[in-house]
């Protein structure tokens, strides 16, 4: 509902007649296939971690977090080029409200990351007590949400421009 009211925002301000357009940075396209592939390694893991193939979970969890910063660093860059080319806070209304909408994408991503840096934690404790998959489970379905969520703002955002 957060990011829907957004770019509900975003839509009505978008017919403004003091709207200035621009383009996004190119390395969101390498942020977009980042982030896919780490929902791939993600759902892997989760198929490992079910089959008890610890060693398999380990890897594909530990790439998983990878990609996630990954895809934070690629954010990174691309606010720094947007910034470079000018375009701030300050710039206008759409590149605010194009901040505030990846930013808080952003902060969701990183508290995600958090919760596979955890996950990846227990999985290299040296005694593991139980095989519960829920945690594993819910971390995969926050994921995989960040992720479906960066597709449609990252679709939004090519649209409507």
């Amino acid at each position: 509902m957060f990011f829907a009211a957004f770019t509900s925002a975003y839509l009505v301000m978008h017919a403004r007649s003091s709207w200035e357009h621009f383009h996004l940075p190119e390395v969101f396209w390498l942020s977009t296939a980042v982030i896919l592939a780490s929902s791939v390694t993600m759902h892997l893991s989760v198929k490992s971690f079910k089959a008890h193939q610890m060693t398999r979970y380990k890897s594909l969890i530990t790439v998983t977090a990878l990609l996630g910063l990954v895809f934070l660093v690629g954010q990174i860059i691309g606010f720094a080029n947007l910034y470079a080319k000018g375009i701030t806070l300050q710039w206008n209304l759409s590149a605010s409200l194009l901040y505030v909408i990846i930013g808080a994408h952003m902060v969701h991503v990183l508290g995600g990351v958090i919760a596979l840096f955890i996950i990846f934690a227990r999985a290299y404790r040296r005694h593991v007590r139980t095989y519960d998959s829920i945690p594993v489970e819910v971390a995969a379905t926050y994921w995989h949400f960040v992720d479906g969520l960066w597709i449609y703002l990252y679709i939004f955002f090519l649209w409507i421009r």
